[in-house]
């Protein structure tokens, strides 16, 4: 008998995860084999492979790496040292140059910082074995974590290549002389208070912050835009000018003391300024798509390709996917690709690249440009998926403890401007997918009660759930007409009903709209998940069609209509028995449609895929049931003129 199946495709790309020595040496990134995909399926299957360890692997591997590329502390003890120059070589339009740290004292040097002045025209370029920073004329250099201690009568060296011919001036070595004597100690400042705004209007928008403190003093104020400086002053407000009539912003405050060291950044401040308008949705539809954080890997795909795809300025809301759910709290999916990966220029949606020093990297940074281009658009973080499902029974237990962790992740300030809500993706509450849950009927109800009351009226709260609507299914199993009070609305993942995980078919469109004759499985259509879920009492506005952005296909078929026989899984780039539609509608062109759903035999391949025109016809379809609209899965499966999410938001219109 065919298993139940309907949960959502999550299709992970070779995974990237850098080696160490690559990180070091800035080469490319090696590739190994990806974590499974999550959220993918309705019916019950004990040979899927667990997601790996790999977003474990990256963390353990970075967290020593930013240890050895970042600030030193700051000096403690006392003792004697001194830093002497000398230029090692000179080629006319630039040199290379040479500083070296030497404890001339009997107490060791736990850290050190040189600052010194350059002509104009002379500057620092590439530097090792340090941290260089410049500021006009004004150049500083921090010990990494590696060499920062120096004991009695030892040195320490570092060098640099530079630009000009100039010779440095006002040597200090941790604020005191270069020349030798007493290097005392020193703290890096505290961090200042969260900045408050006043005064937005269309262009600008003044900010307000708590002084920091310093045991030699505060020198200035660096103020940061996203995470980009955009001024330094001495003084504890600042008016941000230029600015763009609606949109969103976010701001943090560092400190400077009187050697220069930074202190950590405030708490972060939203802001939107005034007039603007937002950019009108396609009527008073929802068109959400699902960007996976694993896509930034071997698949290449950014935030950047919302943009140059023309599919930003046509759809309403992104689920970022995944974080975890584990011991029954909300956690990071992958640190890396979520917010420490350093972007490129031509990688970032600003054309700005990633800085070292910057607050927030990765995807959420990427997120808040693209928020601050089109800012109509929401985005929310989606936890679980097919694969980390298996954390919400223990949720289900203290849905409390569940909601609170997951608001404290969500709204850390370090992101919290980037997220306007939380969606669930739980396969499934009371039933079986990767794994069987049995929270029993009323978990999800639970769940989605805690999650608003934490969340309150002004943050959106949505779920991705199943779509069998079979008599005594998945639909069946769980109070979704309860849970839906407490919702925004419902992602129903209407795809993934059939596939090769039946190596012998027969075939069958994954994403039939409507039945047919012959359908493998009763009730396993986009109808039948609709119907049953509005006659439980929850609202068509609150449901959401799903679509795929991929197709599924077999192997050995040698007849053209559906329900052929097969030897088993397609070959699929990334997995058997999964292309995605952008490689499909060229490999193996569509040769009919079954119930609203465009299928191809190609030799002895047989797939089934949604295309423009069987998407236009859902969206009317959905609109016909008045439905809130519809999401798809996920954006990297379009074409790269975004063909797929084109056709949604004009058959939304």
């Amino acid at each position: 008998m065919t298993k139940a199946h309907s949960g959502r495709r999550r299709v992970c790309s070779p995974r990237t995860i850098p080696r160490l020595s690559d990180l070091t040496r800035g080469a490319p990134l090696s590739t190994e084999t990806p974590p499974r995909r999550a959220g993918f399926r309705q019916r019950l299957s004990t040979g899927t492979t667990i997601r790996s360890k790999a977003v474990a692997g990256v963390t353990a591997l970075l967290l020593p790496l930013a240890a050895m590329v970042g600030l030193a502390g700051p000096a403690e003890a006392a003792t004697s040292a001194t830093a002497t120059y000398v230029k090692k070589s000179d080629w006319g339009t630039g040199f290379e140059g040479q500083w070296t740290v030497k404890n001339t004292g009997t107490t060791a040097l736990s850290s050190w910082t040189i600052e010194w002045d350059f002509p104009a025209g002379t500057a620092v370029g590439s530097a090792w074995d340090a941290t260089v920073t410049g500021s006009g004329t004004h150049w500083t250099a921090k010990n990494l974590s590696w060499n920062g201690s120096v004991a009695p009568g030892a040195s320490i060296s570092f060098g640099f290549n530079g630009t000009g011919s100039g010779s440095p001036s006002g040597c200090k070595l941790n604020g005191a002389s270069c020349d030798g004597g007493s290097v005392p100690g020193d703290n890096a400042p505290s961090a200042p208070g969260t900045p408050t705004a006043s005064l937005i209007t269309d262009t600008s928008a003044k900010l307000t912050w708590a002084a920091a403190t310093d045991d030699k003093g505060i020198k200035n104020y660096d103020v940061l835009r996203g995470g980009t400086k955009v001024a330094t002053v001495t003084g504890t407000t600042y008016t941000d000018s230029a600015l763009t009539a609606g949109t969103d912003y976010s701001y943090t405050v560092r400190a400077r003391d009187t050697a220069d060291q930074t202190g950590p950044v405030s708490g972060s401040v939203a802001v939107r300024t005034t007039g603007g308008g937002t950019t009108p949705p396609p009527g008073d539809k929802i068109n959400l798509g699902y960007f996976t954080n694993w896509g930034t890997y071997g698949r290449n795909y950014h935030v950047k390709n919302l943009v140059t795809s023309g599919s930003a300025s046509k759809i309403t809301h992104i689920n970022y996917a995944f974080g975890n759910v584990q011991g029954g709290k909300c956690t990071i999916g992958d640190a890396y690709a979520d917010y420490d990966k350093a972007y490129t220029a031509d990688q970032s949606v600003d054309g700005v690249a990633d800085t070292w020093d910057q607050p927030l990297r990765g995807n959420f940074n990427q997120l808040r440009k693209l928020k601050a281009k089109y800012p109509n658009i929401k985005v929310l973080w989606s936890f679980g998926g097919w694969t980390w499902s298996g954390g919400f029974g223990a949720a289900a237990q203290n849905p409390a403890a569940f909601a609170q962790s997951c608001y404290d992740l969500v709204e850390d300030p370090r992101w919290a401007d980037v997220f306007d809500g939380i969606d669930i993706d739980w396969e499934y509450p009371n039933a079986c997918g990767l794994t069987c849950d049995t929270s029993g009927p009323a978990a999800l109800k639970n769940l989605s009660t805690a999650l608003r009351t934490k969340f309150g009226a002004n943050n959106l709260v949505t779920a991705a759930i199943t779509a069998d609507g079979s008599d005594g299914g998945k639909i069946d199993a769980a109070d979704y007409a309860g849970a839906a009070q407490s919702m925004d609305w419902y992602n129903v993942m209407t795809y993934d009903f059939f596939g090769a995980w039946a190596a012998k078919g027969p075939t069958a469109p994954h994403s039939p709209l409507t039945s047919y004759t012959g359908i493998p499985q009763a009730g396993f259509t986009a109808a039948d998940a609709i119907a049953k879920l509005k006659a439980k009492g929850v609202p068509a506005k609150k449901l959401l069609l799903g679509i795929g952005f991929y197709g599924r296909g077999w192997t050995g078929v040698t007849q053209s209509a559906p329900g052929g026989t097969a030897t088993g899984a397609a070959q699929g780039t990334y997995e058997a028995g999964i292309e995605d539609y952008k490689v499909l509608k060229s490999s193996c062109p569509a040769t009919g449609t079954i119930a609203g759903t465009a299928y191809a035999h190609c030799g002895t391949n047989w797939w089934s895929y949604d295309t423009p025109a069987t998407v236009v016809s859902k969206m009317t379809w959905a609109k016909n049931q008045g439905l809130g609209g519809a999401f798809f899965w996920e954006f990297s499966g379009d074409t790269t003129n975004g063909e797929l999410v084109s056709a949604i938001n004009s058959g939304l219109r």
